[in-house]
């Protein structure tokens, strides 16, 4: 069983971070670990305002240190990481044990909020990160503070994005833009250095998203693990996302969270127990 590593912030609502993340090499088959980097809540009382609760790096570190002690972990992501010592932890473990498929989800604020990371921390990622990646996979507003460019509003800018976020060092880049562009389609750009591949469904009229940009990094990380092309990694991955969107479920007022186990039909399976 392929082994798959999640660097990332817990997501006490169930739907993004660690738990998308670990509900998503499930499904793919792969053994999941996590090493927690910050606790994300939200305040009911608050208009449901999202808190980030940063671990110590040294306790970050503490989990690498458990995680690589067994056996060769096959593929990872990084999503929240916070802290600038927690990136060059990451970096330093990823090196280390020369980790063969590395996704670099650059996380920089909660879905709902316009709080980013404070930009030395966004340096860092762009220095020590992005070079180690297989692929990264910001969204819009990611791809336009690591491409360092005013906005993205077109196909035409994502791809001119891609460009500038490849010559930052990873071998591959998906920029998601997901519902974001003003089109019936729900567009993501995946570029290798060589051409665009442009991947589309039909946009889905729903608020149950949460989770979508995690899953999305953590089932091209299960993919990579499995064989697949950066590519065909990338595009199952859009079909699951696709499905876990459009079988989205109602859990809290603010937020509707994307179901994981729609592209395999969890919710159908029947255990024998007998």
């Amino acid at each position: 069983m392929k082994k798959t590593l999640t660097i990332a912030g817990s997501d006490s609502s169930g739907g993004a971070g660690i738990q998308a993340d670990l509900k998503t090499f499930q499904e793919f088959g792969t053994f999941g670990f996590c090493a927690i980097t910050s606790v994300v809540t939200m305040d009911p009382d608050n208009n449901w305002s999202h808190h980030v609760t940063s671990m110590e790096p040294a306790l970050v570190e503490q989990q690498l240190k458990t995680i690589f002690s067994g056996k060769p972990i096959d593929g990872l992501k990084t999503g929240m990481l916070g802290a600038i010592e927690t990136i060059e932890i990451a970096a330093r473990y990823i090196k280390k044990h020369q980790v063969k498929h590395v996704v670099i989800d650059p996380v920089m604020a909660c879905k709902g909020s316009d709080e980013l990371l404070q930009p030395e921390n966004v340096e860092t990622m762009k220095k020590l990160l992005l070079p180690l990646a297989t692929i990264a996979t910001p969204n819009l507003l990611e791809a336009k503070f690591l491409a360092n460019v005013p906005t993205i509003s077109s196909l035409d800018d994502m791809k001119q994005a891609a460009e500038k976020i490849l010559e930052l060092g990873p071998k591959t880049v998906v920029i998601k833009g997901g519902k974001a562009l003003g089109t019936d389609k729900a567009i993501d750009v995946f570029y290798d250095g060589k051409e665009f591949t442009v991947l589309s469904e039909n946009k889905i009229q729903t608020h149950n998203n949460h989770g979508a940009g995690c899953t999305f990094a953590a089932a091209i990380t299960a993919g990579l693990t499995k064989g697949l092309s950066t590519e065909k990694a990338a595009r199952q991955a859009k079909s699951f996302v696709t499905a876990a969107i459009k079988n989205g479920v109602d859990i809290y007022p603010y937020v509707g969270h994307i179901w994981h186990g729609a592209y395999n039909h969890a919710e159908k399976r029947i255990i024998d127990n007998n």
